[in-house]
């Protein structure tokens, strides 16, 4: 048997595709369907310039999407911040996601930056973890139930 030898490397494309294949294979034989990832997105325009978007992941398993959506992109352009976008953004990916049957959505958050206005849009805080940015502040998980 040859020793085994622990590295300070990185891994290789190869060497990635191998281990994906080997926790798609764990998985199948626990009886679970491979995941796949589906983008949905929401954008904002103005003349045709981005000025924002709402973008997250629906992930489908066998026949049909999870009951959680992740959010992980909510970005408005500072000048047309606290004017409704965000929240018009997030209402309507909200809306095109219930409509596929997911029930919850999640996300993080900065503890300096938005945990009021998700709170404003009906999320609760899920987890926290206190001093995970340089200023001290959390990193703050939330969700909200859809439908």
């Amino acid at each position: 048997m040859n020793a085994i030898r622990l590295c300070n490397r990185e891994i290789t494309s190869e060497e990635y595709a191998q281990v994906k294949s080997g926790f798609d294979q764990h998985t199948l034989e626990q009886g679970v369907a491979i995941q796949h990832a589906d983008r949905f997105t929401r954008v904002a325009e103005s003349d045709d310039r981005f000025i924002g978007c709402a973008s997250g992941l629906a992930y489908f398993n066998a026949q049909q999407y999870a009951n959680w959506f992740y959010l992980t992109d909510l970005f408005v352009e500072k000048s047309y911040r606290h004017q409704g976008l965000g929240s018009a953004l997030l209402q309507s990916l909200e809306e095109q996601v219930t409509s596929l049957g997911i029930g919850h959505i999640w996300t993080w958050t900065a503890g300096y930056e938005a945990p009021g206005f998700y709170h404003k849009m009906g999320y609760r805080i899920f987890m926290e973890m206190a001093g995970w940015y340089s200023d001290g502040s959390s990193r703050v998980g939330l969700s909200k139930l859809l439908c």
